[in-house]
């Protein structure tokens, strides 16, 4: 196991622990468990973890500064490679800021297949959370199960974009193209389907001795440090905070939705908690997902608002004038979208928590800042006060249990 050990040094002042002598342990970022970017630097008193320090940045790639020099729809590539786990998530909170800044309303149909892809793509993203936790306990078979769901919802996103793993799917004001027949049957298909595959991996997890013993307890974080930290989704709804950007600052179609679906928390705040609280909202995003797939409106997905913000569909493009001289001005001439000089914070609920991105317009089209709140970089901080005290064998639950997602963290 890829774990290095430095020779013995003497205990630092803050690092506590009776022992004359610590040892400082590299955890990662080439260790299985932290998924080969993350790096953790543990003082150790025997097997006992007395300090950990997390060490970011092995996979900065700029994106933040990217969204300097890329206009508002090109930026879409990028927030894709942010939670690469569920990247529509990410295109929804990117553009819901992008048309709070320009003051532009979507269509309805287009609330709705945002809010059901953004839905499945949570699903997909606890998914992965879930298998991932239990495998790096040892449980490979859960792993399975999770991953044959996944490909499922990539099937999806593949059949509505295009694109499998990164959709680029969103644009401002509206969407790329609008889905076919074939999706809708598709998300119908996954309705009926998903509840068995998750109850079984209930059945393989929620009573295992093995996996109940390696989390329960394990990593408590209270309700007031969770508010404290600022921490936000599944690992704050886990120590009893019910705030869920969905009902206390709604947006898209889940307004509408309000009644179909609840918030999922619980009180024991523990990595077993977390994973509980993850099983329970792919339960009721199925919900959400199937209360709006019956319900999608008809008309347009994209925005038809004066000054030429969204881009013409295709067919627009090809067979009127319009279109073509509107396709045209946005791509070939550079004359894109004028924005007003603001700045402007939004914020959607991912799969790991409040996702936002803060703009500072300067009035071209290009956002003069494009700043990033993610989740991972929050939660990560959570790390050395949920291990301390813990032992080495305990680093792979608490660390499954906040999900980090590295390209999230590190930016």
């Amino acid at each position: 196991m890829p774990l290095q050990l430095a020779d013995p040094v003497c205990a630092p002042a803050d690092a506590g622990g009776d022992s004359e002598y610590l040892y400082t342990l590299n955890f990662g970022p080439q260790h299985p468990a932290t998924h080969t970017t993350l790096r953790l630097v543990l003082t150790l008193d025997g097997e006992t973890i007395v300090k950990a320090v997390p060490d970011i940045g092995f996979l900065h790639s700029g994106f933040e500064k990217l969204g300097e020099d890329l206009d508002f729809n090109q930026y879409v590539t990028i927030v894709d490679r942010m939670n690469y786990i569920s990247p529509f998530a990410n295109e929804v909170s990117w553009f819901h800021t992008v048309e709070k800044l320009l003051g532009i309303e979507v269509t309805p149909r287009c609330k709705y297949l945002r809010t059901i892809l953004a839905e499945l793509a949570r699903i997909s993203d606890h998914l992965l959370c879930v298998a991932a936790a239990a495998l790096d306990l040892g449980g490979l078979t859960a792993f399975f199960y999770a991953f044959n769901e996944r490909e499922k919802v990539y099937d999806i996103m593949e059949s509505a974009s295009g694109q499998r793993f990164h959709p680029s799917y969103l644009r401002v004001g509206g969407m790329m193209t609008d889905i076919t027949d074939d999706v809708v049957q598709k998300i119908r298909d996954f309705v009926k389907t998903f509840p068995k595959a998750l109850n079984d991996l209930a059945r393989l997890l929620n009573k295992n001795k093995i996996f109940q013993d390696r989390t329960k307890g394990v990593g408590v974080l209270t309700k007031e440090e969770a508010v404290n930290r600022s921490v936000t989704g599944p690992q704050a709804r886990a120590s009893g905070v019910t705030r869920d950007l969905r009902k206390d600052e709604p947006y898209l179609a889940y307004p509408e939705l309000n009644s179909a679906w609840k918030v999922v928390a619980s009180k024991g705040g523990d990595c077993l908690a977390r994973y509980l609280v993850r099983m329970g909202e792919m339960a009721e995003s199925l919900k959400i997902v199937a209360a709006a797939v019956e319900n999608i409106p008809s008309g347009p997905v994209n925005v038809d608002v004066e000054g030429k913000v969204s881009i013409p569909d295709k067919t627009a493009t090809y067979r009127s004038i319009e279109g073509l001289i509107q396709h045209f001005e946005l791509f070939m001439w550079n004359r894109r979208i004028e924005t007003p000089v603001n700045e402007v914070y939004g914020a959607t609920e991912t799969a790991n928590g409040e996702l936002g991105f803060y703009l500072v317009a300067d009035g071209s089209a290009k956002a003069f800042r494009a700043r990033t709140r993610p989740p991972s970089f929050i939660h990560f901080a959570l790390f050395p006060h949920l291990i301390e005290g813990h032992q080495i064998s305990d680093v792979p639950a608490v660390l499954g249990s906040l999900n980090i997602i590295a390209a999230e963290l590190d930016r």
